[in-house]
């Protein structure tokens, strides 16, 4: 009899302890699919995960590097991904009916936060010594309709060089284009840093920057406003994880981890070159900026040239149609 009331006892014993344990688990995590172009831009998202920053806001995020942005807008629409980080003038393109990829009827696309400023620069196979010497030559792009082929388009008038004076190959995303630059499929082609920097260090010379346009809004965190009405707690959840990881970045204790990171995730890069990738990624003036704004002039500049290079041709309207700060807001708020 004793043994059997010391078995019940050691049965509610250990009942006990299980309630206890499913009590005191964490809450299942909700899962988050982000895509985004590869290269040294997604420090923060890079450092997020390292941090169990998204965790931290009850975020399982899953990363998809994508080949090209028709791929990724595509992906946002079909239900495939929830989040892309992209340059901002996809979603103006797609927004306004001039994107490569087909798309649903009035698409809902929107940018919720911002990133950088693009980190563009023209690079060249080593016996191009300046714009002028493309003439007649094949420069690569993402796609002719979005991303930064305007840019590059740009660039190249303000430089004496039309449409007419060059052929333009379709060649995907950054990391795409920097391999056939290097492959000698391409004269040249505009890169992000760190591949501006890594195609250097192989004797490829830089020709120019966006900087001569001015500001530029590059990066910026897009969905699309259906999908963010039913899952405002995870947008908000990973805009301050991705924003508490840009100000991990600039604090100056961190920037072995963060220069350790770009070795990491970057083919090609080396603690040599992950210090200078460092210095422009971080850089004040156009570098990954440490609240996720959104700069409106740049966005301005994004707008005016696809005023000028879009098809169908359209006037753009105000800037604030293509943003909605609200998440923004809100994940501003201290907890």
């Amino acid at each position: 009899m004793r043994v059997n009331r010391r078995i019940a006892a050691c049965g509610l014993a250990a009942g006990l302890v299980g309630v206890r344990a499913l009590a005191q688990a964490p809450p299942a995590l909700t899962p988050l699919r982000v895509i985004t172009f590869d290269g040294g831009w997604n420090l923060p998202l890079w450092v997020a995960l390292r941090q169990g920053l998204f965790e931290g806001q009850g975020l399982a995020v899953q990363v998809t590097y994508t080949p090209n942005s028709g791929f990724l807008v595509s992906g946002l629409f079909d239900g495939r991904f929830d989040i892309g980080l992209a340059l901002i003038d996809n979603l103006v393109a797609y927004q306004e009916g001039q994107g490569e990829a087909a798309v649903p009827p009035n698409p809902d696309l929107f940018a919720f936060m911002g990133g950088d400023g693009g980190f563009l620069s023209v690079v060249a196979a080593p016996g191009v010594k300046s714009i002028a010497d493309l003439k007649g030559q094949t420069v690569s792009v993402d796609a002719m309709t979005t991303g930064a082929a305007f840019v590059l388009r740009e660039i190249m008038a303000r430089n004496g060089l039309g449409d007419g004076d060059i052929t333009y190959a379709r060649a995907g995303g950054t990391a795409h284009r920097y391999r056939e630059l290097l492959a000698g499929k391409h004269q040249a082609t505009l890169l992000r840093t760190p591949f501006d920097l890594l195609a250097q260090n192989q004797g490829f010379r830089q020709l120019a920057t966006a900087d001569v346009l001015g500001p530029y809004q590059g990066t910026a965190g897009l969905a699309r406003r259906s999908w963010a009405k039913g899952h405002d707690a995870a947008l908000v959840g990973f805009i301050r994880a991705y924003r508490a990881a840009a100000a991990w970045l600039y604090d100056p204790a961190h920037r072995d981890v963060a220069e350790a990171l770009l070795v990491a995730n970057s083919r090609d890069m080396t603690p040599a070159l992950a210090r200078q990738s460092y210095e422009r990624l971080l850089a004040g003036n156009g570098g990954i900026a440490r609240d996720l704004s959104i700069d409106r002039a740049g966005l301005r500049t994004v707008l005016d040239l696809r005023a000028r290079y879009g098809t169908p041709k359209k006037p753009l309207g105000d800037p604030a149609g293509y943003i909605d700060l609200e998440y923004y807001d809100r994940a501003s708020v201290p907890r």
